[in-house]
């Protein structure tokens, strides 16, 4: 049986809803099926633009009052932007939530993009690219997306180039919003003390008037990479590695089996393989992360590190041993089981947040047409075998299909 509410307006858009009654804190979101992935050449970082410009004037207000509307009850207010996704979505006190959604609903799609605040705003994104670029553990992954997807708007910068920021009008805006929205692909995500019949009526009230878009999604898939390895010299103290791949898309099977694999190898616990070795063991790290992106047609792998440049060489001789552990070595019933209750901790302790839990619920409505529980992601888990694991390591973690990126500190003169 579903715990959520999921409702379809005649205009298309839809409405899902999952009522917490031990909180006095409502979150919502209007997520949209559209990112960086459906730009143009000329157009790279105009989805990321645009989520800032949401908030710099509307056909009703000015950004000072945008702004301030919920701040002002001690709410917040805010949005990102992926690869393949754009989010809009405020939290608050629940005597406040027709005031958030009704703001959400200004923002989203009644911006009216004043030349003047587009102008002001390219600083500000300038700014924000520097800061990117100068911190390698940032401006690695940017880099490493070129490798894995070249050519392609997958491996562009989601924040966009100095250029492309540069000649942004108006017009830009409107066509980009025009040309990629349809009402089906948005949702409406609400998770908090709200009876269902409220949400849905005060969603047709501020929703009624949403403008009939009906863009057909046009995603091209990337063409084959070809691993490379590459060296840059950079201003750092440190050296700074990625190595990964491509891998399994939202929609594969093995996309959770692979998720479980990664997790193993070097997901968030301070026991990961990866961790247990290069930090535990040998002390040549801080940290060391492994993390997979599933897109809707494809995925990443990337495994990154940072360490003195006297130690890179002993890094990746380890972190490559790890690998080809999980090709050779199938786990034993302990290590499965292990691996399975670990998994299963953690995605149920992520779904205590019930912001976060807004979040998925919009995008797996997008992604997929419903949301999955809990326990049939554990009993996907559960069915994983060793033998999956294995071939999955032996497919994905293959040397001459894996890419590699290095920042190394400049030589002193």
């Amino acid at each position: 049986m579903k715990d959520y509410e999921l409702w379809e307006f005649p205009s298309g858009l839809r409405l899902v809803h999952k009522r917490i009654t031990h909180t006095k804190i409502a979150h919502c979101g209007i997520i949209l099926d559209v990112g960086s992935r459906d730009e143009r050449p000329h157009e790279q970082g105009i989805a990321h633009f645009w989520e800032h410009m949401a908030f710099k004037g509307t056909t009703k207000r000015k950004a000072y009052h945008i702004l301030s509307r919920l701040e002002g009850v001690g709410g917040e207010l805010n949005a990102y932007t992926t690869k393949e996704k754009v989010c809009f979505h405020a939290s608050v006190i629940e005597s406040h939530f027709e005031k958030a959604l009704e703001l959400l609903a200004d923002i989203a799609f009644h911006s009216t993009f004043p030349e003047k605040e587009i102008e002001k705003e390219k600083s500000v994104i300038l700014e924000e690219m520097a800061m990117y670029r100068d911190d390698p553990s940032d401006a690695i992954f940017d880099n490493f997306d070129e490798i894995l997807f070249p050519n392609h708007p997958l491996g562009w910068n989601i924040v966009g180039t100095t250029a492309s920021i540069g000649s942004f009008t108006r017009q830009h805006f409107l066509d980009f919003v025009r040309r990629n929205l349809h009402n089906q692909r948005i949702v409406i995500s609400v998770v908090g003390n709200i009876a269902f019949e409220k949400a849905r009526y005060l969603v047709q009230k501020y929703f009624s008037d949403l403008p009939h878009y009906s863009a057909q999604l046009e995603r091209e898939y990337p063409q084959q990479y070809q691993p490379q390895r590459i060296v840059q010299h950079r201003h750092t103290q440190q050296a700074h590695c990625i190595i990964g791949g491509r891998t399994y898309s939202l929609y594969d099977s093995k996309r959770i089996p692979f998720f479980m694999l990664n997790n193993l190898l070097g997901g968030p616990g301070m026991n990961s393989r990866l961790s247990m070795s290069l930090r535990e063991k040998h002390g040549l790290v801080y940290s060391i992360e492994s993390n997979y992106s599933a897109y809707t047609d494809v995925g990443a792998f990337t495994i990154y590190f940072a360490t003195d440049a006297a130690a890179l060489d002993k890094c990746r001789h380890l972190v490559m041993k790890e690998l080809e552990k999980l090709h050779r070595q199938p786990l034993g019933t302990l290590q499965l089981h292990r691996a399975k209750q670990q998994l299963k901790g953690q995605l149920a302790m992520a779904e205590e947040s019930n912001h976060g839990l807004m979040l998925m619920m919009g995008k797996s409505i997008l992604d997929t047409g419903r949301v999955e529980s809990l326990a049939e992601i554990f009993d996907q888990i559960e069915q994983v075998t060793a033998a999956d694991l294995q071939e999955i390591a032996c497919e994905i973690f293959a040397q001459d299909q894996l890419s590699e990126l290095v920042f190394l500190p400049e030589k002193s003169p």
